[in-house]
């Protein structure tokens, strides 16, 4: 496993995540959804069937309903399942960090211009490029859903120039010298892409008409590497991890990078491509 990841850059691993714990999660988030209505009234909020206008990230609507979304313990438990750490650890070795500021993504089926770009998150997340993230869909996703799709090998070209872009991130990879070799796959509830922070990786349109695609990015690393403080923040850094924690029943997952001596790091801004 080891050797292929070295290889390509990723791994997609079938049916490794406990479906029940991701349909939890899914039940959990699509009742927020629903309740604001960005789900149609009148159906399961499970399917997560929707005629609402597009909202994007960064969009003031979209604040308030994302950070109730970080605040559920079932989402941010999830990216503790026994399965990630154990396939983290495989590639890392041990003493794995789960960077804590976990992330939804919340794809709708219209202005399809904003989709995510081609991009290497390392440019994003700094601190060490030994990061791998787990990508996992919160139920089936299917090719007109549109998933995620990868340039295989690229993680060992090291970092691409980046230009504006619209969409998840604002940045695109200048990618013309590497070539074509994208790959995606539809995904079954609880598969699994894993990929390296220099994997050029993008999302694949939602052309399903009427379905929201909700996904989450978990993000493990070293313990013994360095980390930028955004990352140990909750995403989007509105939230206190106090008001986080507020209504949860467990006490296990909270403040769980605290009991690890950290480096962190300051960010630095990235250089972005005139052309």
């Amino acid at each position: 496993m080891r050797c292929r990841a070295d290889r390509d850059g990723y791994l997609f691993l079938r049916d490794v995540v406990d479906g029940k714990s991701i349909l939890e999660t899914r039940r959990d988030i699509t009742a927020i959804l629903q309740g604001v209505g960005w789900i149609q009234e009148g159906t399961d909020s499970f399917e997560a069937i929707t005629t609402h206008p597009a909202i994007l990230s960064g969009m003031e609507e979209f604040k308030p309903v994302y950070d109730e979304i970080l605040k559920l313990e079932s989402f941010q438990s999830l990216a503790h399942a026994n399965i990630l750490f154990t396939l983290a650890e495989a590639l890392l070795g041990p003493d794995v960090l789960l960077q804590p500021s976990n992330i939804l993504r919340i794809i709708f089926p219209s202005d399809l211009d904003q989709t995510t770009p081609a991009h290497q998150d390392y440019v994003h997340i700094q601190g060490t490029p030994e990061v791998w993230t787990a990508w996992l869909p919160l139920g089936d996703c299917p090719r007109k859903l549109g998933g995620l799709s990868v340039l295989s090998g690229s993680h060992k070209s090291g970092i691409f120039p980046v230009t504006k872009a619209s969409g998840t991130g604002g940045l695109r990879s200048e990618t013309e010298a590497f070539g074509e070799d994208w790959v995606s796959s539809p995904f079954n509830l609880g598969d699994m892409l894993l990929f390296h922070s220099h994997t050029v990786h993008q999302g694949l349109p939602n052309l399903s008409g009427d379905r929201l695609r909700l996904s989450a990015d978990f993000r493990y690393q070293k313990a013994t590497d360095p980390v930028i403080h955004q990352v140990l923040t909750p995403h989007q850094g509105r939230l206190t991890w106090e008001e986080v924690y507020a209504d949860w029943k467990s006490e296990e997952y909270q403040y769980h990078w605290k009991k690890i001596p950290l480096t962190t790091v300051t960010k630095v801004p990235w250089e972005v491509d005139k052309r």
